[in-house]
């Protein structure tokens, strides 16, 4: 019996070799024995993962309350609203949820008395059971939610000082700065972003009120002094161990009607990000970075416009929005036009005495579920703290901006947006990535993470009129659970996926696909037919992978779209913009090799590498599998 073993291990040995090197000569209409076009197998885990619920309902019956946990177990049965979360595809890193810290916050907060550093650990405080704010927006100068204006470097009427010699944030040492430390010593990792609502009066023209605090934009004269006073200021937060990680150069620029207040339309920020901030931040070795427009959603070709300047782009670290108009998809078609930008969501107010349950909704669907969706990095409500009365603000400022807290003297209350960030921030950790998971037009809205300790985090809104039961799929293993209408949930659980969908696609990245010649895939300068027959990789060689959206991904070589061509021509690389037949969906085959799947369900294929590429393969072997970065 062994003999008769060895003797068909040998043969097997021996005809092995001729076999795999007639499949690779095999035509590519027949599938390739080993090539599968689904994900590689993660390694199991043990089953039946704790899901750990917290959930808040519109009627404030419960507010981030523990529910009792439930158990994955088996995936069985359907559901029409099944939530499948892949941990295997990732997206943007997430650098936290947080709120403003507006100069009135701080003067509020300092009042706090015996309470203060119980708020203040509640609301920074990392460790578990705490809202754990990663991210927080600060005001350069004085904001609308201040009790009075200011800048860092005010002068008599009719007097300038362009050499800064009058420069102090001596006005922030009261409040600001010392709430700040007491933070920085909670959570010493937390980002700060740093805004401008106003230019000092004397560098600014055509100002239309309070003293020149209102409207007005910045005088060319004094874009050098302006460049130079953002140093001045972030050396001095500096000297108080106090590191700036962002700023952007003016608060909602195109509103001359705050106060303050200061205008800069797009082509005015390009020119001082290029020609002063930019520079002056490099010759000063300032690493803090760079984020444009900070405005509506309404207005997405202010950044793109900036980005496109091809002296101020190099400076510019991405964008911030807010959303008082517009919608939060604005945020998608920002980063599809240039994603390697990143997205920031920096402030959206709830406006005195609210309405809890719609105030809830709203926010947690465009906000904390719909910017990440969108890309966002970071998600902050406006603003912190304010009185019953919603003071302290300017005279023309918001008077109505309720506080995610209410500060009463040494006392204070928690309201909406204490629990819309809550229910992200206690959660989801700084250096967290976005996953994949699915979503729907209407009912039960999402968003996943993974946190850097491999827990995940599903956010769940249900936007309907009553209780929805829905399912969370996660690899083979699925839970159910019932929301209540205008209730949020936060799922977190820990473990490994087992199985599961996952396209791994690398959103975000820019690839170069090889073929099975060998040769490298081309968008051919996108004017015509794309080949596979280069053999090394210049700029039309290089494609930038980006989400389209439903799990499928769009190619992008030179800001052109890749277009399957309907699956009757050969593929080009000639499209402005993506639609369907541009989206494809990404396999990856057990050798790590991948396939891209059309519109019409068809594979693109390389054509032996001799032929214009096309998209009409109905199944996938050597020639419609290709290597990534190789």
């Amino acid at each position: 019996m062994r003999s008769i073993y060895f003797l068909r291990l040998l043969a097997v040995l021996i005809f092995l070799p001729a076999l795999l090197f007639y499949s690779c000569k095999k035509d590519a209409s027949k599938p390739v024995p080993g090539l599968s076009n689904t994900t590689s197998t993660t390694v199991a885990r043990a089953a039946n993962e704790t899901v750990s619920i917290w959930e808040t309902t519109s009627d404030q019956s419960k507010l981030l309350a523990q529910q009792t946990s439930v158990n994955f177990a088996a995936d069985a049965g359907t559901n029409a609203t099944t939530i499948t979360v892949d941990e295997n595809t990732t997206y943007q890193t997430i650098d936290g949820f947080g709120y403003a810290l507006t100069g009135g916050s701080a003067s509020l907060i300092n009042g706090l008395g015996a309470n203060q550093s119980t708020f203040l650990t509640e609301m920074f405080s990392t460790t578990s059971g705490h809202v754990g704010s990663a991210f927080v927006r600060i005001t350069i100068g004085a904001s609308d939610l201040s009790s009075s204006d200011f800048t860092y470097d005010d002068m008599p009427s009719g007097q300038t000082d362009n050499s800064l010699t009058h420069f102090s944030i001596s006005q922030e040492m009261t409040d600001l700065v010392p709430v700040l430390k007491k933070i920085i010593a909670i959570n010493p990792s937390i980002k700060i972003l740093a805004t401008p609502w106003t230019a000092p009066v004397w560098m600014k023209t055509g100002t239309t009120g309070n003293g020149g605090f209102t409207g007005g934009s910045l005088n060319t004269a004094y874009y050098d002094a302006y460049a130079r006073y953002f140093v001045k200021y972030i050396q001095a937060m500096a000297a108080q161990g106090i590191t700036i990680y962002a700023v952007t150069p003016q608060n909602e620029p195109l509103n001359p009607y705050n106060n303050p207040a200061m205008t800069m339309q797009s082509n005015e920020e390009a020119n001082f990000i290029k020609n002063n901030l930019g520079p002056q931040f490099a010759a000063n070795g300032i690493t803090t970075k760079i984020i444009a427009y900070d405005h509506n959603c309404d207005q997405p070709g202010y950044p793109e416009a900036v980005f496109a300047d091809a002296g101020a782009n190099p400076y510019v670290d991405g964008s911030a929005f807010h959303l008082y108009a517009g919608d939060i998809s604005a945020l998608t078609t920002v980063h599809n036009a240039y994603p390697a930008k990143n997205i920031y969501f920096t402030e959206q107010f709830i406006g005195g005495p609210g309405n809890f349950g719609g105030d809830l909704s709203w926010h947690m669907n465009n906000l904390i579920i719909g910017a990440p969706r969108n890309w966002s990095r970071v998600v902050l409500e406006w603003n912190l703290a304010a009185d019953p009365n919603y003071n302290p603000h300017t005279s023309g400022g918001c008077s109505n901006c309720q506080g995610a807290v209410t500060i009463s003297g040494n006392s204070y209350t928690r309201n909406t947006a204490y629990y819309t960030v809550a229910h992200a921030s206690e959660f989801v950790k700084a250096g967290a990535v976005r996953i994949s998971s699915n979503t729907f037009s209407a009912s039960i809205q999402n968003v996943a993470f993974k946190n850097p300790d491999g827990t995940k985090v599903v956010v769940a809104l249900n936007t309907a009129s009553s209780s929805q039961t829905f399912k969370i799929k996660w690899g083979s293993e699925s839970f159910t659970y019932t929301l209540p209408a205008g209730a949020a949930a936060t799922f977190k659980w820990a473990g490994t996926q087992s199985g599961g969908t996952g396209s791994s696609a690398p959103i975000g990245q820019t690839i170069t696909l090889k073929g099975f010649n060998n040769d490298y895939v081309s968008g051919e300068n996108g004017t015509t037919a794309m080949t596979c027959t280069r053999t090394t990789a210049g700029t039309w060689e290089q494609f930038l992978v980006v989400d389209a959206g439903g799990g499928k991904i769009a190619l992008q070589s030179m800001g052109k779209y890749v277009s399957s061509e309907n699956g009757t021509m050969a593929i080009t690389c000639n499209r402005t913009t993506f639609g369907a037949w541009e989206e494809f969906t990404w396999g990856v085959n057990t050798d790590g090799t991948i396939t891209l799947k059309g519109n019409n369900n068809d594979y693109i294929s390389s054509e032996n590498g001799t032929q214009a590429m096309t998209c009409t393969r109905t199944s996938a072997s050597g020639w419609e599998s290709f290597k990534v970065n190789q």
